[in-house]
């Protein structure tokens, strides 16, 4: 019985030292392919992707939603009456998408044939949408007016509107039990929100992160990712389940985007002032290292993940900062406040073994 014991016990240690050796393996991304997408004044925001048919679909803002077949590294279509959109957010369940367009509107189309049902005014100033999928609900983030609007994502019918404290309501994510989690920018706090009831539970501090901006979430481990673009950029880790901040590691400075891979437990942040990719390693729930930061491009700062072939995809474009113009110092002193035409390029990054 000795014997057996020690044997399990040597099988137990070599199965656990094997474990440590894979997630402690360095990612090595590499540039793959780019694509240009064509058009007047390059504006971009939110990328969603659609592992089904193996589309990308990039929110660019004037130019409305391009749809791009990431296999082939071609544009397919631009979603019709979709102008004015910052990002696609895709629900598989009703073979819907619906835009969030800064006219205060969402574009409404069928996911499977591209084609657009409606338009349907919100209100004002609409940034992004998120899906609640316990409650089958859109959330949509209206900043001017502070309050988030919550459709029913079947039918199409404005739910309710939620009052919210902060007129800069950034990125969102579902944890899957019936509430939403709100970055607000503004106020350097995160709100969460219950959507069975449409009511603000509360807002909580993140000690050492100004500007949340990119959140991603770990469902199975509850857990929110919040990328921080203040002086000190941070990812901020905080529990789904009582707001407390867990932790905090440095990324790189101008983060828009966090991805989660829940397969590899690693957290990917892009980071445009800098021109990097950060990615992290979660060792468990509240126990997180650096594993590796490589480089993109200049203003590259919003991303989207294809879990299952390990890509990454992110934007930038030629610009320049024209003092003649507004000026935005939030991301960074020397943010370009003017894009050249025909310049917006997605990049599509690999793992590499």
């Amino acid at each position: 019985m000795n014997r057996i014991a020690a044997a399990f016990i040597c099988l137990t240690l070599a199965a656990s030292s094997a474990g440590a050796a894979a997630s402690s393996a360095t990612p090595v991304f590499k540039l793959s392919s780019e694509l240009l997408l064509p058009g007047i004044v390059p504006g971009w925001d939110y990328l969603s992707y659609d592992p089904a048919r193996d589309y990308l679909f990039v929110g660019r803002r004037a130019e409305g939603v391009t749809v791009v077949d990431t296999g082939a590294n071609r544009i397919v279509t631009t979603i019709a009456n979709s102008s004015g959109a910052n990002m696609a957010l895709l629900v598989p369940q009703f073979d819907l998408g619906f835009t969030a367009n800064e006219d205060g509107s969402t574009t409404v189309f069928q996911l499977s044939s591209l084609r657009t049902l409606d338009r349907i005014k919100l209100g004002e100033g609409l940034d992004s949408a998120f899906y609640e999928p316990e409650t089958k609900q859109v959330a949509f983030t209206l900043g001017d007016t502070k309050e988030l609007v919550f459709v029913d994502a079947k039918t199409d019918r404005i739910a309710a509107r939620v009052p919210m404290p902060s007129s800069e309501l950034e990125a969102s994510a579902a944890p899957g039990n019936g509430t939403i989690w709100v970055n607000e920018r503004d106020v350097n706090k995160i709100a969460e929100v219950d959507a069975r009831i449409h009511r603000l539970l509360g807002e909580y501090d993140l000690p050492g992160c100004t500007m949340p901006t990119g959140i991603a979430v770990d469902v199975a481990d509850k857990r929110l990712f919040i990328g921080c673009r203040g002086d000190k950029p941070v990812l901020a880790v905080v529990d789904s389940t009582s707001g407390r901040e867990v932790t905090t590691l440095p990324i790189g400075r101008g983060n828009d985007g966090v991805v989660f891979d829940p397969a590899t437990h690693r957290i990917f942040t892009t980071n445009g002032i800098d021109g990097n990719i950060v990615a992290i390693d979660q060792l468990g729930p509240d126990s997180y290292k650096f594993a590796a930061a490589f480089t993109t491009r200049p203003n590259a700062r919003t991303i989207a993940y294809d879990p299952q072939r390990h890509r990454l995809f992110t934007l930038t474009a030629q610009g320049m900062v024209d003092p003649g113009k507004k000026r935005n110092f939030g991301p960074g002193p020397f943010y370009p406040n003017v894009y050249f035409d025909n310049t917006l390029t997605l990049l599509t990054y690999d793992e590499r073994q």
